[in-house]
């Protein structure tokens, strides 16, 4: 027996945990594929040549092991937001990017810089996650007030409170000339990570982490606060921690790597489609699906111009924005054939 998602037929006689084994196996591979992928020579003849002082071992040392373990947090961290914001809202078309929460990261790290340019990248980073915590909330409060009639329309509220939190942002980072340093942070890109300059990311790994411990009182939570009280869990309680989540890893992969949007929407809907809506079954196929999808994606963007290199950010943007297409086309579909 299979079935069909996106065109593809899945096996079903495989089972749920050897489809996951299959899915971590490829993610490593893709991890392995990516050491060896850049300008500099690094093969395993010259990491054996070169001996552990050798210029391979220190390029594989210094910047692609910490480049491809910034890939693999930030695209696990990044997906399970998207999973968790999903939940919360009640909409598959939401995540971080679609609710104005990396916009408001940005505004917060463009507050501090101002004000404080001298503190160190972990106070940044809070601050801007206080803001993408705010940013969020308001993106929630503003719904409660829209009347909607169409699940198209909360992405739409999201991307129009991002638009303006945007444009304000601009506006200050023009009026204090860091226009240069704000597009830096909006444009993701993982070129410049080098060893001491991603562990923020583990801070990530601890969200996912947390999701996956809260899956179930979230899930109940996505519910609905009657529903949620009724079983005797603390709605507020669990949308607060929802959003703690959403907001720290939105704000350190901001501050580490820079905005990477579509992510958090794409996978957690194509493994909704693969194995179903149970988060706890899902959490880790979210994570996996997400460290390999970008993985893949910075292959791409550093052999399709090599020896220069796409912005991981242009190249999820690009593939994320024609399955965004066609996951709102196939609601579409679905509606009017319901």
């Amino acid at each position: 027996m299979s079935r069909r998602a996106f065109g593809i037929l899945i096996p079903e006689a495989l089972g749920p945990v050897r489809m996951l084994i299959l899915a971590f196996v490829a993610t490593l591979v893709l991890a392995v594929v990516s050491l060896f992928v850049g300008v500099s020579d690094v093969t395993l003849a010259t990491l054996v040549s070169g001996g552990l002082d050798g210029r391979a071992m220190e390029v594989l040392l210094i910047s692609r092991i910490p480049r491809t373990l910034a890939v693999v947090l930030a695209g696990s961290a990044l997906a399970i937001s998207g999973l968790v914001m999903q939940i919360i809202v009640r909409n598959r078309f939401v995540e971080p990017s679609t609710a104005g929460t990396m916009e408001s990261a940005a505004l917060g790290f463009l507050v501090v810089t101002i004000f404080a340019p001298g503190w160190p990248l972990m106070a940044k980073m809070v601050v801007s996650a206080l803001f993408a915590l705010a940013g969020t909330a308001l993106f929630l409060r503003i719904l409660r007030y829209v009347p909607l009639r169409d699940i198209l329309l909360v992405p739409l509220v999201g991307i129009m409170l991002g638009g303006v939190i945007g444009a304000v942002t601009t506006f200050f980072g023009y009026r204090f000339e860091l226009l240069a340093s704000l597009l830096a942070w909006e444009v993701g890109d993982f070129s410049g990570v080098l060893r001491g300059r991603f562990e923020l990311l583990w801070f990530g790994l601890a969200g996912t982490i947390l999701a996956y411990i809260s899956a179930d009182r979230l899930t109940v939570a996505g519910m609905g606060e009657d529903f949620t009280t009724n079983l005797g869990v603390n709605y507020k309680a669990v949308m607060t921690l929802g959003l703690v989540i959403v907001s720290l890893v939105s704000a350190v992969v901001l501050v580490t790597v820079g905005s990477i949007p579509f992510l958090g929407l794409i996978v957690p809907n194509v493994v909704s489609l693969l194995i179903g809506d149970n988060m706890r079954r899902t959490v880790p196929w979210v994570a996996i699906g997400g460290a390999g999808f970008v993985l893949a994606c910075d292959i791409l963007g550093r052999v399709i111009r090599y020896p220069y290199e796409i912005p991981i950010s242009v190249v999820v943007g690009t593939i994320g924005s024609f399955i965004f297409l066609y996951m709102l086309l196939r609601s579409k579909r679905g509606a009017a054939n319901g």
